[in-house]
């Protein structure tokens, strides 16, 4: 339900209701009960329903829950004092503590860094109208909680980036990774994939998929490498900041061409 009000610019109940045939005391109970609709949904004084965030491309709303949303060629475009500028003004927007004691400043720019040199090792792919955010933040009332260092929106996938300014891989920080998947399925819909990967960038040429912890694997995280129907493990992509053009070819071959 929350997936039909967000592809549309405004939809009535009965329309909710013919597209997923719930029936009228279900569909009120949803659309007034349901976590995501409640807190990522409004009605307006026509009685259209709207998602915060649409579930089109370009994913308006978007940008009112990150630090830095544009498209790539709009984030190449700047200089990193611009770019800088603009997420710590969008940080202060969302909320984002900017409190710089442990280096996060630093952290920020590490990350650009990093994006950077990755889009340079895709310059063979066409990413000019993908979708690229930094700090999103989503936090709504009691139930919405969404974070991530980056999202690199395609067409059809979402590549969700913890950055980590460390050399060595911890479970911890690979679980950090996976921990709000399934809750961005949700707010991009049936059409996207959701790929999280953690990127250490004070690692070197260092790339593979690393099993996850039988608790993640529990609560559904990550993405399944090999069938665990088959038996197999629910691994995640870890790689150092060198490496992560290795992510996106994974999916989309570019190497191969």
């Amino acid at each position: 339900m929350y997936e039909v009000i967000c592809r549309h610019d405004g939809i009535k109940a009965r329309e909710i209701a013919k597209e997923t045939g719930a029936e009228k005391t279900e569909l009120n109970r949803l659309l007034y009960c349901a976590p995501f609709i409640r807190e990522l949904c409004y009605r307006d004084d026509d009685y259209r329903w709207h998602g915060l965030i649409r579930q089109m491309r370009p994913h308006h709303g978007l940008a009112d829950f990150c630090g830095y949303y544009d498209t790539v060629a709009g984030f190449l475009r700047l200089s990193e004092e611009e770019w800088m500028e603009q997420l710590q003004d969008g940080c202060r927007r969302i909320g984002r503590n900017l409190n710089d004691t442990r280096g996060l400043l630093h952290s920020f720019r590490d990350a650009r860094e990093t994006m950077i040199q990755l889009f340079d090792d895709l310059k063979a792919l066409d990413y000019s109208d993908w979708e690229i955010c930094f700090e999103l933040r989503i936090r709504r009332a009691r139930y919405i909680r969404i974070y991530a260092d980056v999202l690199v929106i395609t067409e059809d996938k979402v590549f969700s980036l913890e950055f980590k300014m460390k050399d060595t891989i911890d479970p911890e920080e690979m679980q950090q990774a996976v921990k709000y998947s399934g809750y961005l399925d949700v707010i991009f819909g049936s059409g996207y994939a959701v790929i999280p990967a953690l990127v250490l960038t004070r690692a070197s040429d260092l790339y593979g998929w690393v099993p996850l912890g039988a608790d993640v694997q529990e609560a559904g995280g990550g993405i399944p490498r090999t069938d665990p129907v088959q038996g197999g493990d629910l691994e995640i992509q870890v790689c150092s900041g060198d490496m992560l053009f290795n992510v996106f070819d994974e999916f989309f071959g570019f190497l191969d061409r």
